[in-house]
């Protein structure tokens, strides 16, 4: 039996068909499409800054506005690699139409993310806040903050330990006094005139010098060969090893370590431990200030505590956007003494949380205790405290301490008269002797206000909002742009990679809500 074939029934299909009018790019490209919005926003920015650093002699640049649109518009569609953006540029129609057809290579376009854009991007990514601002999305009133660590591109077994160094440091002092005093003993009469060099505080300079006396008294002794390896070593590594570690304290500052391949970074504990070990890695303690869902500052810092960084990142806001702020809403992380004294300073009201803040709300739950010294009954005229047995606690002594970041605090010390044979002393207290607190008053005055703030109708809205907004930012950092690791080092460059997807992140939400 013959079969007839049968008729097909497929669009027509001409892979070589010839167009007399070639079509332009902006042909395929919707109108809502985000590049549109990427390109009309950076084309209405202030990029004096930036034009600052090209020189207007030898061969022609790429025009610096289409660069940092073609890096916005890749970061939002999270291609962060220089050399798949040069891939982009001539494969993808959004890449192709942002840059004019023209194809700047992944060296150029790594150059001019690290160098051209060093110190004035975040001027840049003001402006597009302002433009929110004047578009309605933002007002600037209120901004919620937090933060969240970010590891940085570095080995992670690539650490310097400040307490290492101050021990290595510590041994050098204890083996040349150990060596001096041994050589007393062998060749006192040649140090009759020479007095102990001070250890307590050395440089390079003085090691060298004690160790030549130390070589000439022994010169013609009979020397413990032992303790003439020792001063062989002194002799060939003392003063270089700490030259060495000077200059690795110099990089510390006031940091417990840093990384040798990034050494802006230091060793943080990380909530997204792929490892689940729990171990410390290289990273970056990345602020950000949020309204409506927007970022409005970001903020890179190398210390892994939150309560040092609200200070910086603060000045930072005030600076970028003058007489716009009213109020700050963060979490327990950021309640110190210090951040309250400085919001209160700048006149802005404090919707911030102290560490035992959810504990006080619950005063009939088990967290609540009467025995805490804040429970405490205090009589401000006579400056005494009751204990919960009736005992007055009067005050012993006032004292200043200096707390990690540099701020003074003054602490009264308070202590009962007589705690033997109380009935409630297991439950009070389990130190020797009678019972003993510490008060900041300040600190309980500042932590007042915020409380009074923090259960008004306007705190309980905030304090609702804030998880919603500033989290969601970090949430679409991480998941949606799958970015947890950064891919460039040093602090200056980081806070670039961060500026550039902030943009990205507020364009696309811009554009989201502007075709909403």
């Amino acid at each position: 039996m013959k079969l007839v074939p049968q008729k097909s029934h497929f669009k027509a299909y001409h892979q070589n068909q010839m167009i007399l009018f070639p079509p332009s790019l902006s042909d395929f490209i919707s109108s809502e499409h985000p590049v549109r919005t990427i390109s009309s926003i950076i084309d209405g920015v202030q990029i004096d800054r930036i034009l600052e650093k090209y020189s207007y002699t030898g061969a022609k640049a790429y025009h610096p506005k289409m660069m940092l649109k073609l890096l916005v518009y890749s970061y939002l569609c999270n291609v962060y690699s220089s050399r798949k953006i040069e891939q982009a540029a001539s494969e993808n129609v959004h890449f192709m139409w942002l840059s004019g057809m023209q194809k700047p290579d992944h060296n150029t376009i790594a150059r001019f993310r690290s160098s051209r854009l060093k110190g004035v991007l975040k001027e840049v990514f003001s402006q597009v806040v302002l433009l929110l601002v004047d578009s309605g999305h933002i007002d600037l009133q209120t901004i919620y903050v937090d933060g969240t660590k970010i590891e940085a591109n570095a080995n992670k077994f690539s650490f310097v330990w400040g307490k290492a160094i101050q021990k290595n440091i510590q041994r050098m002092k204890d083996r040349l006094g150990e060596l001096w005093d041994y050589t007393e003993q062998v060749a006192k009469s040649d140090l009759a005139n020479v007095s102990k060099p001070d250890l307590s505080d050395v440089d390079p300079e003085k090691i060298e010098q004690t160790i030549e006396t130390i070589n000439e008294a022994l010169r013609d002794k009979k020397v413990d060969a032992k303790k003439r390896r020792q001063l062989n070593y002194a002799k060939k590594n003392y003063a270089d090893n700490l030259r060495k570690n000077e200059q690795k304290l110099k990089i510390l500052e006031e940091r417990n370590s840093y990384s040798k391949t990034d050494p802006d970074a230091t060793f943080m504990r990380m909530k997204d431990d792929y490892m689940q070990n729990g171990q410390l890695k290289p990273g970056y303690n990345l602020q950000f200030s949020t309204q409506n869902q927007f970022i409005v500052n970001y903020s890179n810092h190398n210390n892994p505590t939150d309560t040092k960084t609200f200070i910086p990142h603060m000045k930072e806001v005030q600076q970028l956007y003058p007489d716009k702020l009213n109020s700050v809403c963060a979490d327990s992380g950021y309640g110190s003494e210090e951040n309250y004294e400085f919001l209160e300073a700048e006149g802005l009201t404090s919707f911030v949380k102290y560490n035992y803040f959810h504990k006080e709300q619950k005063k009939g739950a088990k967290t609540y205790c009467e025995f805490h010294p804040n429970n405490l009954f205090y009589d401000s005229k006579q400056d005494i405290y009751y204990c919960p047995m009736g005992q007055v606690m009067n005050l012993k002594k006032i004292k200043k301490e200096k707390s990690q970041a540099g701020h003074f605090k003054t602490i009264h010390v308070y202590q009962a008269q007589n705690c033997n044979g109380c009935p409630l002393r297991g439950m009070c207290h389990k130190a020797k002797g009678n019972r003993t607190i510490q008060i900041n008053h300040r600190l309980n005055e500042l932590r007042s206000k915020a409380r009074e703030h923090l259960t008004s109708e306007e705190g309980l809205k905030h304090r609702s909002q804030r998880p919603v907004d500033v989290e969601a930012a970090f949430g679409n950092l991480k998941h949606n742009k799958g970015f947890k690791r950064f891919l460039l080092r040093g602090k200056e460059k980081v806070e670039i990679e961060m500026g550039l997807l902030a943009l990205a992140i507020n364009l696309k939400k811009m554009n989201s809500r502007k075709v909403a």
